[in-house]
């Protein structure tokens, strides 16, 4: 019988050097998680019972679970490597197979697939045409590499401030060309539907107390009429405490709302031939269909010097992707030249009810099992998952000095179990001797 107790002995201890050795190999190995082995000792059963004290019948092995317990953060230079800090796996999908991994090493293939190191597509909520985020749908997450298309400026919005202590400039009418016919100027670029920038300048003239003209060009020119060089003129009209009055705004060339915004209307996007002097003419671009939305309801006049304090407006040229950024919730934007970003998805992550459950597949990867249930995908930083950590990787949590040591006692089961079947095999030895 010891010789069984003492084989079983040296089988625990080679399953056990097995397991230590494989969390070592792996101690480099981005989102591993290190691996115990479990032993329970062995009695021998039958009908009647075996008394109060059997005799144990040896080892065996019970399980080797392995321990998810978080590893370090290792931070690097690609914005797609990600790493998870607390709960949650990446959810994988191999032509359909659906994996669960810690391992973040991601980057795009050849149609914009957000992939793993081998090739598995990782899983999100994707967005629309409009760029909404489809919640709820799990798909492949793919980035969008194509140019960004153009948009034309339909609304503009600014704050400024008017100098009350000016005078009425000394010289009329209004000329563009001699800064002593007006008392302040500001520039903005509006785009076209097909991204070219113009500059749209506005010019202030005060015309008496609480009075102010706003002369537009575009480009320098009419903005309806570009081989004109007469700018649209509002005429506004401010507060005693400052303010500008909405309802007592007018105008012969822009469209006066009912909220104090204008509109500018019918505008001819227009470039220059190579003449000399320069024709000016359409560039074959339009405006907005819908004109630009002018808000400027907020302006001041205040005996302060004249100051822009904020401008927008919603155009813009075309633009290459020139980077991406994923933040803690797991929003994947995309940047561009334009100084435009886009939401080109969402990462879910996934949790169990029994993380021990899970069934390793290789590969730093797990499939699901009956023992760990199923599956719950929420995204980042949801529930009890996760945050997610963009260019960065999770170390393998393997403690090299544990397992060092591990060997060491490992090593030593081992050879005491076979000095067991050796003091068993000299025992049977002498017995045989008996003469």
């Amino acid at each position: 019988m010891a010789f069984n107790i003492g084989l079983s002995g040296l089988r625990a201890a080679t399953s056990d050097l097995n397991v230590t050795g494989n969390n070592i190999s792996n101690a480099g190995t981005v989102g591993f998680k290190q691996s115990r082995a479990e032993f329970a000792d062995v009695y021998a059963a039958s009908v009647l019972g075996s008394g109060s004290n059997p005799q144990g019948s040896g080892v065996l092995l019970g399980d080797v679970s392995q321990l998810f317990n978080q590893g370090n953060i290792n931070y690097t230079q690609n914005a797609l490597d990600m790493a998870i800090n607390g709960n949650g796996f990446f959810v994988t999908s191999n032509n359909g197979d659906i994996g669960y991994t810690r391992a973040g090493y991601f980057g795009t293939d050849r149609d914009g697939y957000v992939v793993n190191n081998f090739g598995y597509r990782l899983q999100g909520y994707a967005v629309d045409a409009s760029g909404n985020l489809q919640n709820g749908v799990v798909s492949d997450l793919q980035i969008q590499t194509a140019s960004q298309a153009p948009q034309a400026t339909s609304t503009m919005d600014q704050v400024f401030n008017l100098n009350s202590t000016n005078s009425v400039p000394v010289t009329a009418p209004f000329n563009p060309a001699d800064p002593t016919s007006y008392n302040s100027s500001t520039s903005t670029n509006v785009y076209d539907t097909q991204g070219n920038a113009h500059v749209l300048t506005q010019y202030f003239v005060k015309t008496g107390p609480n009075t102010w003209n706003m002369n537009v060009l575009i480009d320098g020119r009419n903005p309806n009429d570009p081989t004109l060089t007469s700018p649209f003129v509002a005429n506004l009209t401010y507060t005693t405490a400052g303010q500008l009055d909405t309802a007592a705004t007018t105008s012969a060339d822009f469209t006066v709302n009912a909220d104090g915004t204008i509109d500018l209307t019918n505008w001819v996007p227009a470039a220059p031939d190579n003449a000399v002097p320069p024709v000016w003419s359409s560039n074959g671009a339009t405006a907005s269909p819908t004109g630009i939305n002018i808000d400027i309801t907020k302006a001041t006049q205040f005996a302060s010097a004249f100051a822009v304090s904020s401008v927008s407006q919603n155009g813009y040229t075309t633009g290459t992707l020139s980077g991406l950024e994923i933040d803690d919730t797991g929003i994947v934007f995309a940047r561009y030249t334009n100084g435009q970003s886009l939401i080109q998805g969402q990462v879910v992550l996934a949790n169990f009810a029994n993380v021990q459950g899970l069934t390793p597949v290789g590969k730093t990867a797990w499939v699901q099992s009956f023992q760990s249930g199923e599956p719950v995908v929420g995204t980042p930083r949801t529930g009890t998952l996760g945050a997610l950590q963009s260019g960065a990787l999770e170390d393998s949590n393997v403690e090299l000095s544990d397992q060092l040591v591990n060997l060491i006692v490992a090593q030593r089961n081992y050879q005491a179990n076979a000095k067991t079947i050796e003091t068993e095999s000299a025992i049977t030895q002498t017995i045989l001797n008996i003469r």
